[in-house]
């Protein structure tokens, strides 16, 4: 697995070489350093492990600003490990370019965390048509969820029935969306689609497989 962190700019549109009118998310890539290379032989797999975005020194541990200081680099905020994956000649301390792990025309899987939108009800949560409208007694009662309860057997409600409850906020991955452009002067890839998660949260992004 290989991929770099990233920040999700906004969406936009480009003409690709055919001419077609392409929707695009706009992702600028965080400088990624290597923080630490893992091996079979001392950590029992292989992998890069990789930080981006500072943070600032008095909010890390004395372990993490060691852990830092060895890849001579400051405090990083968020760290992922790529497994299985160690970049020929790479050292602690290098940092990744967009060339390094992406190309154009190919596919990627990115992860982020959806929007959040609070605590919702079951029609916007779960598509519920509601009760239905205020004939025969009833009283604001369109969007409500229902009897949800059981008979004298089992008498109980049972787990996991869909009712009200906070929506979005996930970790979310989708898989396979294309690559379109990358622009190096700028640290910034042009991705078909939209990818989860709102303008400017940091985003994980993959080579697709």
């Amino acid at each position: 697995m290989t991929g770099l962190i990233g920040k999700k700019v906004g969406m936009t549109s480009i003409f690709d070489d055919a001419g077609n009118h392409v929707p695009v998310t706009v992702v600028e890539i965080e400088p990624c350093v290597i923080t630490q290379i893992k091996s079979i032989d001392v950590d029992g797999y292989d992998a890069t492990q990789i930080a981006a975005v500072d943070k600032r020194e008095k909010l890390v541990s004395k372990a993490l600003k060691g852990h830092f200081a060895k890849a001579n680099t400051t405090p990083k905020r968020y760290v992922r490990e790529m497994r299985d994956f160690v970049p020929e000649g790479a050292k602690i301390g290098d940092v990744l370019k967009i060339e390094d792990i992406f190309q154009e025309q190919t596919y990627v899987d990115v992860v982020g965390l959806s929007k959040g939108k609070g605590f919702q009800g079951v029609v916007k949560r779960h598509g519920f048509s509601g009760v239905g409208g205020r004939t025969h007694g009833q009283h604001n009662r369109e969007r409500a969820p229902g009897s949800i309860g059981q008979a004298s057997d089992p008498s109980k409600v049972f787990k996991g029935i869909k009712m009200g409850g906070r929506q979005g906020n996930s970790r979310v991955k989708v898989k396979r969306l294309q690559l379109v452009k990358i622009l190096p002067e700028s640290n910034i890839i042009l991705i078909k689609g939209a990818i989860p998660g709102p303008k400017n949260r940091l985003i994980e992004v993959y080579n697709h497989g």
